[in-house]
């Protein structure tokens, strides 16, 4: 703003224009490196051409006009892609004329000869010429002459001549080239290795990784050399990783790498690369503002991040890392909420210092927590303009964390748990988790008083996806025939329950509740409807009660001890005609109806709350949805696979949607029944976050949820809705507990009423307590 203003004020003619055009284009140059924006760059471009036409030959300052708008185009072509390789082209001739116009013995000569080199390389690497990668070398070479020993400019020359001689080996194979890239890249890291913070230590190391790569695969006829070079490599690799001036992003790309490097070629390091990736990300994860840009920021990573270390820990023999790398490296989104929702009663009363430590961890997380507050048609604004003031409260945040773990007791404060505190997941029952990695799939037993237990599995990660492909294909295509989804149903027993089962047996007895904890593609398996489905075979809903839970922290979360004297204020929500449907749904209000009939009197149910669909509008049912503790829901559910986080229950004016759920504290909640559509799909590109409508209520509280897996007819609402509550709360008392064991006597109930198609019958699933 302040420069713009400046350039109104250096009107054409004026003598300074050329340097306050310079001067904004920078600043919006800088704006874009940090934001992306295509506006930015264009205008900066634009307003370096303008400063660079008064600025003609001749003029002193024109080699750094030359310079600028060059720098510029290269960022549109870095930005932009190949397909526009004329910026890039503009780019060296505009360099190339600022390095005519600069004599020998010029202070800035260097930088020049760098930066046409540099630009020659990028334009070899996207097509160009050997003689463009030839031409670098020797500017790079000439740079380097005039940055003699004691230049603090050697090593960043030293470097970049190394770079282009390692990039020549990797196209030619000459190997004097590779030896010299070596020798220069040592030199500069001799240099270097006294300033471990300095930018260019990190990428000599990163360079020094690949030579040694490189060492390491140019064995004769193909074979690796001594595993010397590898271990240079991955120890180069290591230090760039740790290097915390480059901030958390930039450490976890170089992890991924590790971890590639070590994966390929079966290093010793795998599973501490691993480690270490999952924890970069969790710290990036941190520092990252709104729900939604934690999405984003997810799925620039693999979505086999969390499952591969676990697998590799378990083929390691060491089941409980395994678990806690799965639990420390899955549903992160839902994880960074639940961390700054943390009760602290038990701490607050220690003494008054830890008070006023309970009172700012409070206060940073409320702020943490809602910030930044989405506005109509601004939300992606409003986030970028308060990225640095939420990365300022967030290490105030983390301070405050450091002061917490000093205190007895609370060592591990916000840190990932360890198997010892996970197991108590598995108080109520075992938890089975289900981990379908790249490399194999296999089960984890959990059981609360015995040792994990690892199960090999009959499937795998192409098995898998196949399956989940065809059950979506025969459950939103009412024509298939029900012999199909019977033979999916048989192949998920097969495959992946019952050699769980036969493991259980042991465990648990016939009757009681399990609860599955599936992993990538497994989320989206209907685990509880597995079976054998003929005459005299099993079935697991015959052995089990079945529940889910996206975490083992989620389902420890929902088993603290609650108010019991809280009053029992029950909701239930209808909503039969939404903008954008042409048909109503008639069920609806009897719906709703039905459940306050179902609902045992006062005292037990102190008061209930009926929302018409005349009457629910998304502010209406907000503020039911905060002031009752026991919920049911019947509308239109829709899954947005594109934005998850846009997934809605829909209202009369406006869609009540999953980012609105994520922003309220529900942790007083103990029920609720999600009687619509696709409340518990998630969304594939993503699996492990487990993002949909029912997961968002246990996060933000709710200890029980009932959803769906797929889209539900209003006849079999109707149907199970009244044979559920007459389990649940028949006897006239009410218990959240009680949900998963109600919903499968319903679903039995109904097993031989032939107007409800098998489908149908198994769509409703239990989360939680």
């Amino acid at each position: 703003m302040l420069h713009r203003e400046a350039l109104t004020l250096c009107s054409v003619g004026h003598l300074d224009r050329s340097k306050s055009l310079n001067n904004l284009a920078g600043a919006l140059y800088e704006r874009f490196q940090h934001r992306g924006s295509d506006k930015d760059l264009d205008e900066a471009i634009g307003l370096h051409r303008e400063a660079l036409t008064l600025r003609p030959v001749g003029h002193q300052d024109r080699p750094s006009s030359l310079t600028n708008l060059a720098n510029t185009l290269e960022a549109s072509f870095e930005h932009r892609g190949s397909e526009n390789l004329k910026d890039l082209n503009e780019a060296i001739v505009l360099n190339r004329e600022a390095l005519t116009l600069l004599p020998i013995g010029h202070l800035d000569r260097p930088s020049l000869l760098n930066n046409l080199a540099r630009t020659l390389q990028e334009r070899f690497q996207h097509g160009g010429g050997d003689e463009d990668l030839d031409e670098a070398i020797a500017l790079h070479m000439e740079a380097l002459t005039l940055r003699p020993i004691g230049s603090p400019n050697r090593p960043l020359s030293l470097n970049q001549l190394a770079g282009s001689l390692h990039q020549r080996f990797e196209h030619r194979g000459n190997r004097k080239d590779l030896d010299s890239a070596q020798a220069n890249a040592r030199s500069a890291f001799t240099l270097l290795n006294l300033k471990a913070h300095d930018p260019n230590f990190i990428r000599v190391n990163e360079l020094l990784a690949d030579i040694h790569l490189s060492l390491y695969r140019s064995g004769p006829d193909g074979i690796p050399n001594d595993t010397d070079d590898l271990n240079a490599a991955i120890c180069h690799l290591k230090v760039a990783v740790g290097s915390v001036s480059s901030g958390p992003l930039d450490r976890l790309r170089r992890s991924i790498r590790w971890v590639g490097i070590a994966d390929k070629y079966t290093h010793s390091t795998l599973l501490e690369a691993y480690t270490t990736s999952i924890q970069l990300l969790d710290v990036h994860m941190s520092a990252t503002a709104s729900v939604s840009s934690r999405h984003r920021a997810m799925k620039l990573f693999p979505p086999t991040f969390a499952v591969n270390p676990a697998y590799t820990a378990l083929r390691n023999g060491d089941v409980c890392r395994a678990v806690e790398l799965l639990e420390q490296g899955r549903t992160l989104i839902w994880t960074q909420m639940a961390r700054f929702r943390t009760p602290l009663d038990t701490l607050k009363e220690h003494n008054s210092h830890t008070e006023a430590l309970v009172e700012r961890f409070r206060g940073l997380s409320s702020v943490l927590n809602k910030y930044p507050k989405p506005r109509e048609g601004a939300a992606r604004v409003m986030e970028e303009a308060g990225a640095i003031r939420y990365s300022r409260l967030v290490d105030e945040w983390n301070s405050v964390v450091e002061e917490i773990r000093k205190v007895d007791g609370f060592s591990r404060f916000m840190l990932p748990p360890l198997f010892s505190d996970l197991q108590d997941a598995a108080r109520d029952g075992p938890v089975i988790i289900l981990i379908g990695s790249e490399y194999d799939a296999a089960a984890i037993i959990i059981a609360h008083q015995h040792s994990p237990v690892s199960v090999r599995l009959g499937t795998n990660f192409e098995k898998l996806r196949l399956l989940v492909v065809a059950l979506q294909s025969i459950v939103r295509s009412p024509g298939e025939s029900q012999e199909k989804l019977i033979e999916a149903l048989r192949e998920l027993w097969t495959d992946i329950v019952r050699p769980v089962v036969e493991i259980l047996a042991g465990l648990a007895q016939p009757g009681s509740r399990i609860w599955w904890c599936p992993t990538l593609f497994f989320n989206f398996l209907p685990l509880h409807a597995a079976g054998e489905y003929k005459r005299g075979g099993k079935n697991l809903s015959s052995l089990y009660v079945s529940s889910y839970t996206p975490s083992l922290t989620a389902l420890i979360r929902a088993r603290r001890h609650r108010n019991k004297s809280q009053p029992s204020l029950f909701a239930a929500i209808g909503q039969n005609h939404p903008p954008g449907y042409e048909l109503a749904l008639k069920s609806i209000e009897p719906e709703l109806d039905l459940v306050h009939d179902l609902l045992p009197p006062s005292p037990t149910v102190c008061k209930f709350t009926k929302v018409t669909s005349i009457e629910s509008t998304k502010s209406t049912a907000l503020r039911v949805l905060e002031d009752n503790h026991w919920l049911h829901l019947a509308c239109h559910g829709i899954q947005d696979f594109a934005e998850p986080f846009n997934s809605a229950f829909l209202m009369r004016d406006q869609p009540l949607t999953l980012l609105d759920i994520t922003q309220m504290d529900l942790s007083k909640h103990q029920y609720a029944f999600l009687s619509a559509c696709e409340t518990a799909v998630g969304v594939t590109d993503r699996p492990d976050e487990v993002i949909h409508l029912a997961a968002a209520l246990q996060f933000a509280g709710v200890r029980s949820v009932i959803g769906t897996f797929w889209s539900v007819e209003d006849a079999t609402v109707g149907r199970l809705v009244k044979e559920f509550y007459r389990n649940f709360c028949g006897d006239g008392k009410m218990n959240a507990k009680r949900a998963a064991r109600a919903l499968h006597k319903a679903v039995q109930s109904l097993a031989n009423d032939r107007e409800i198609s098998l489908e149908q019958r198994i769509v409703f699933m239990h989360i939680g307590i």
